[in-house]
């Protein structure tokens, strides 16, 4: 039997496509569907999402925002949670933010899914450390592990729930602990 090899897209053409539920990222040329969000998930991503807006909101320092498409490095990825300072998020001419991120954040957050493959994530966080990116997280809630990566790309696991996790400097003002990621899992 013959396999026909895969045709790879550019990121022209992939960007091209319409979106995807789940969505769908672009990396090597190749388009990968990430998994659908399941329970433990959605609530570590909306209670992160949450407790990051109100850490960043009284002094304007960052954004946190959920499932947003980032195009940069020739790869267009989804990070869970993309954390852009301020100062680095894109606006219309108008001022309002604009819908198209071509550049890495500034704090990539992921949170693993069942079955999804962890060797995946962590180079979704090295490709956005490559291209500038000041830190990035890997939340496993099945075994209720924080993985830290700086920008050096060194790496930290936080399995005792009462460590204070690192974040970027410009992101002092968040305080957590595992304990308290996985405990919002208690609702």
């Amino acid at each position: 039997m013959v396999q026909t090899p895969e045709k790879l897209l550019s990121l022209e053409e992939f960007l091209a496509l319409p979106e995807t539920e789940p969505a769908s990222e672009y990396i090597d040329g190749r388009i990968i569907q990430k998994p659908m969000p399941q329970g433990k998930h959605s609530i570590i991503q909306r209670e992160l999402s949450f407790a990051l807006t109100l850490a960043f909101r009284p002094a304007s320092i960052a954004q946190a925002f959920p499932e947003l498409r980032c195009t940069f490095g020739d790869r267009s990825v989804v990070p869970d949670v993309a954390v852009f300072r301020s100062e680095h998020i894109p606006r219309d001419l108008d001022g309002q933010v604009s819908n198209s991120f071509n550049l890495p954040p500034d704090w990539t957050i992921e949170i693993l899914s069942p079955r999804q493959s962890q060797t995946r994530v962590t180079r979704n966080v090295i490709h956005c450390l490559d291209h500038g990116c000041e830190m990035g997280w890997i939340i496993d809630p099945a075994e209720s592990l924080v993985f830290t990566y700086g920008s050096g790309k060194s790496v930290s696991v936080f399995e005792d729930l009462t460590a204070s996790l690192p974040t970027p400097e410009f992101a002092a003002a968040v305080n957590l602990t595992p304990g308290e990621v996985f405990g919002w899992l208690q609702v």
